[in-house]
């Protein structure tokens, strides 16, 4: 049994069911948190993760704890996907772990602004200058991303790995703003090839909130 706590709408819980899913692991058991629904404060949470946060998961059969969502992801591709998901040989591992990283300590950051004030600030309080700043920021790293997909199908190279998954939901969140968008062709290729996996049902079709 895999426990998972997190609500659908947090990016980084999405990431988690998206692995889960691809993985076709059959005992999950997911219990909403954070936000509306609470307990990600009560002293059992915080016991497990200190942050309060989501996603976390228990995995029962290994005894493994584990918080930050792109670390489960590496976790679970690793233990049930060696060789596929998760690059068995060093160099295309480490190649898969640094776009992870990026998603998370660089695209993520550019466009969080964005997001808070399209999707969950009151149209009235929204900010134009935040907006304004995190389209500034988020715009080269797409090209970026573009640039690079140019050159070879999947985030890590020739299959779909661990890596597409945090950046498949990062882009799927910005796309989703009701924002103009520049052209970014080879991006806009592989965003199609990803979200059309069967895996990704009910995360990259899910609206933004």
């Amino acid at each position: 049994m895999l426990r998972l706590w997190g609500r659908l709408s947090s990016i980084n819980v999405r990431k988690v069911v998206w692995a889960v899913q691809e993985l076709g692991l059959p005992s999950v058991q997911r219990t909403d948190a954070g936000g509306q629904y609470g307990i990600v404060r009560e002293a059992r949470y915080l016991g497990l993760n200190p942050n309060g946060l989501v996603p976390l998961i228990e995995d029962e059969d290994t005894g493994v704890t584990l918080w930050e969502s792109n670390a489960i992801v590496r976790y679970l591709c690793a233990r049930h996907s060696l060789g596929n998901l998760c690059p068995e040989d060093l160099p295309s591992r480490f190649v898969a772990e640094q776009w992870m990283d990026w998603q998370q300590t660089t695209l993520n950051p550019a466009g969080r602004d964005a997001f808070i004030q399209w999707i969950r600030t009151p149209a009235a309080q929204r900010n134009d200058a935040l907006i304004a700043a995190s389209v500034a920021a988020t715009e080269p790293l797409l090209a970026l991303l573009d640039a690079h997909l140019a050159r070879q199908p999947f985030m890590a190279g020739e299959r779909f790995t661990m890596a597409d998954i945090p950046v498949g939901c990062e882009i799927h969140r910005w796309w989703g703003l009701p924002q103009e968008r520049a052209a970014h062709p080879h991006l806009e290729r592989w965003y199609n090839t990803v979200s059309t996996r069967p895996s990704a049902r009910g995360v990259l079709d899910q609206p933004l909130s």
